[in-house]
């Protein structure tokens, strides 16, 4: 089944409204958008006075190298928050559709489907043997859903989901769901993008992000990977200008080739001091549990998860209470930081005592 046949009516028949860079590229004289002709000042060549390219075409291309695949299957997002938000509001009619959601996970999925109404379905994670893994049976249960969010890395568990795993839901599913898999930390992993998949299984959509591995939190520079007719609807009803001049300057910038290899060697930075986190987690008295994951950041269950954010908190460190989360009452998430902060944790951790 074409998968942007499972989309809203209204959607399909959508007409997008079309702006002026969308009709004509910003070339020549420039009097089709009502721009104000001069520059601000402090504008260092970034023409800010002018919109934005919808979807910069140099941009595109890059990302659409990097992550390996054809430019027809991506849509630049304002973070992976934006392609949530859009997936739901094109799929899921109101008071109709199902999103499965599978906690402990990212808030954003089911937040999304709730600001649209559509029905929240539950199928959390397990843990087997010390390990949080997805509950395979559960999710049978839920059959049919519109959408199927799965994260792997997974926050805040940290866990992947395997690829054969993945794709055998979405072929499970295919008559009428799409299953997204979320992939914002999967270069933190040793784990395969299922970028190259999509053309493959076209209900499946990847999300992916610069904002963690590529240090651009900032910049709201996110991708959605999917097939073409779904990145088609998706764009129906995107901003007009989603995307802020100096964050595409700045997302092409992280993106040459010297940026990549620098990353590639704050990755390998980060593995180490993770390490060295874990070791010290491990031995402290009065730590209860630790979950390493395959991300940037370790989860941990404490006596009190309070008392161990709100002592962070009063030594100048801040921590992130899990406890909200199904089955992580008192569990906390812990980022890894830079050198010097992990120094700054450790020196508190060897201290503490709830």
């Amino acid at each position: 089944m074409n998968p942007a046949a499972l989309a809203r009516a209204e959607i399909r028949a959508l007409k997008p409204y079309a702006s002026a860079r969308a009709l004509a590229d910003s070339a020549g004289v420039l009097l089709n958008a009502n721009e104000n002709p001069w520059p601000p000042a402090g504008d260092g060549g970034l023409a800010l006075n002018r919109y934005p390219d919808p979807q910069p075409a140099a941009l595109k291309a890059r990302l659409a190298e990097v992550y390996g695949v054809d430019e027809s299957r991506l849509l630049i997002t304002r973070g992976s928050d934006e392609g949530i938000d859009l997936l739901v509001r094109v799929f899921c009619r109101a008071g109709q559709d199902r999103v499965l959601v599978c906690p402990p996970c990212f808030g954003m999925y089911a937040l999304s489907a709730r600001v649209q109404n559509a029905d929240v379905i539950e199928a959390p994670l397990i843990e087997v043997g010390g390990q949080w893994q997805l509950d395979t049976a559960a999710v049978a249960q839920t059959l049919p859903c519109r959408l199927y969010f799965l994260c792997s890395p997974n926050n805040p568990t940290g866990n992947r989901i395997a690829a054969d795993t993945v794709l055998e839901l979405a072929r499970r599913v295919s008559d009428h769901g799409l299953v997204v898999i979320d992939e914002a930390y999967i270069e933190f992993s040793d784990s395969d993008s299922l970028a190259d998949k999509v053309g493959l299984q076209p209900n499946l959509v990847v999300l992916r992000t610069l904002s963690k591995a590529y240090a651009l939190a900032g910049c709201r520079i996110g991708a959605v990977i999917a097939d073409p007719d779904v990145v088609d609807l998706l764009r129906r009803i995107i901003a007009p200008y989603p995307l802020p001049t100096p964050s595409v300057s700045a997302a092409l910038a992280a993106l040459t080739p010297e940026a990549l290899a620098r990353q590639q060697d704050q990755l390998a930075r980060l593995e180490r001091l993770k390490a060295a986190l874990l070791e010290q987690l491990e031995l402290h008295a009065d730590i209860k549990q630790v979950w390493p994951g395959e991300a940037n950041f370790v989860l941990v269950r404490v006596e009190d998860a309070q008392a161990l954010v709100q002592d962070a908190f009063a030594a100048g460190i801040r921590l992130r209470d899990q406890s909200t989360q199904p089955d992580l009452d008192n569990c906390v998430r812990i980022t890894v930081g830079s050198e010097e902060e992990m120094q700054t944790l450790a020196e508190f951790l060897r201290d503490w005592q709830p």
